[in-house]
């Protein structure tokens, strides 16, 4: 399935190509600041969410707040997978190589790309997310990086939910960490230094220049 959508070119062909994913409301140029903060030199390629609420592009379909359509939830997530196929070969990077950045609803359809999915993603920044399916196998992870920012007081993502999707996607063998802020939903420029601080851990990579 089509989604609207840009993409830039990086300048480090080391570098892991970046999945930007939105919270609800937001667009594909939304998260292009963090992208900056954290890898640079990266390919970026920045999706809008094909379903609106009132308006409001999102991922996929919820019935209330906190409560997912789970059949759109799998739908769109094997949506998205086929989405970031035919860019892989539009644009010519390396498939293999995607690392999401996701905020909220954002973060909720990269966790599910995982969810579904052992080789969707290299990597993921997932800032606020919600565990996408309960009573759901997951694939084998083994060593995939995942860094997980959650805020003590988030009245829409609450800290058990944080610690449970840890928890699942550390029992699936993915190398996880969990940061926790003090503050509520809203994206914090700590969390995002501490997000840039750990991929430069996990993906030692060269910066290129910027032309």
């Amino acid at each position: 399935m089509e989604h609207t959508h840009i993409f830039r070119q990086g300048t480090s062909e080391e570098a892991p190509t970046l999945l930007l994913l939105h919270g609800t409301g937001g667009n594909e140029e939304d998260l292009l600041p963090l992208a900056e903060l954290i890898s640079p030199a990266s390919n970026v390629l920045g999706v809008r969410g094909n379903v609106l609420e009132n308006g409001m592009p999102r991922f996929f379909r919820r019935l209330a707040e906190g409560v997912f359509d789970v059949e759109d939830l799998v739908q769109r997530t094997h949506d998205l997978g086929q989405f970031l196929d035919w860019a892989a070969v539009e644009y010519g990077f390396d498939r293999t190589r995607v690392l999401a950045i996701g905020y909220s609803n954002g973060a909720n359809i990269a966790a599910s790309l995982l969810f579904h999915y052992g080789d969707a993603l290299q990597g993921a920044v997932l800032h606020h997310p919600m565990v996408p399916l309960r009573d759901h196998k997951l694939p084998d992870l083994s060593g995939v990086p995942v860094f997980i920012a959650a805020g003590r007081l988030d009245p829409m993502c609450t800290p058990q939910e944080s610690e449970d999707l840890h928890a699942l996607l550390l029992g699936a063998g993915a190398d996880v960490k969990l940061h926790w802020e003090n503050g509520g939903h809203q994206l914090s420029r700590s969390e995002v230094g501490m997000a840039a601080a750990w991929f430069k851990e996990k993906f030692q990579v060269s910066q290129g220049s910027k032309n």
